[in-house]
């Protein structure tokens, strides 16, 4: 199911979502899209945004549950597309107030034995204070659902 379309006009990542903007889109459905990152940190280093603006993953709310899961599934399809091994991959979130661009964003990173050590220091193997993992963006989701309830 689609999400509803919410977009901020001076968000960088909306804006290449409506083609406002060039990024050179990797993937993209009805409910994400993936772009090549502008500073890559190795060969491969792609972000999966939401198409629906969400501000970063501390924001993530228990309705955001369904996108997150589609969000956290294209890194496999991404994956597959761009021939990337998986024991050479690293995804994360930056955690806010870590974070550049405000726009929710997944750093898909590959082959990791490429990125150079101040690189590894900014994406380093989650969770940290400034890069944590899918799974841990998750576990708090979860937490906030099952407060809601």
């Amino acid at each position: 199911m689609a999400q509803t379309q919410q977009f901020v006009s001076n968000c960088i990542f909306c804006k290449i979502i409506r083609n406002e903007e060039s990024g050179e889109k990797i993937y993209e459905d009805e409910d994400v899209t993936c772009i090549k990152d502008i500073n890559p940190v190795s060969t491969h280093h792609y972000l999966i945004i939401p198409n629906k603006h969400i501000p970063n993953a501390k924001t993530l709310q228990p309705e955001d549950s369904e996108l997150f899961n589609k969000i956290v599934a294209a890194v496999d399809v991404i994956s597959e597309k761009m021939n990337l091994d998986p024991a050479s991959t690293r995804t994360g979130f930056h955690w806010p107030p870590f974070n550049t661009v405000h726009h929710l964003h997944l750093h898909v990173i590959s082959p990791i034995e490429k990125m150079n050590g101040i690189r590894k220091l900014m994406f380093p193997n989650p969770n940290n204070y400034w890069f944590v993992s899918t799974d841990y963006v998750k576990s708090r989701l979860e937490n906030n659902k099952n407060r809601a309830i």
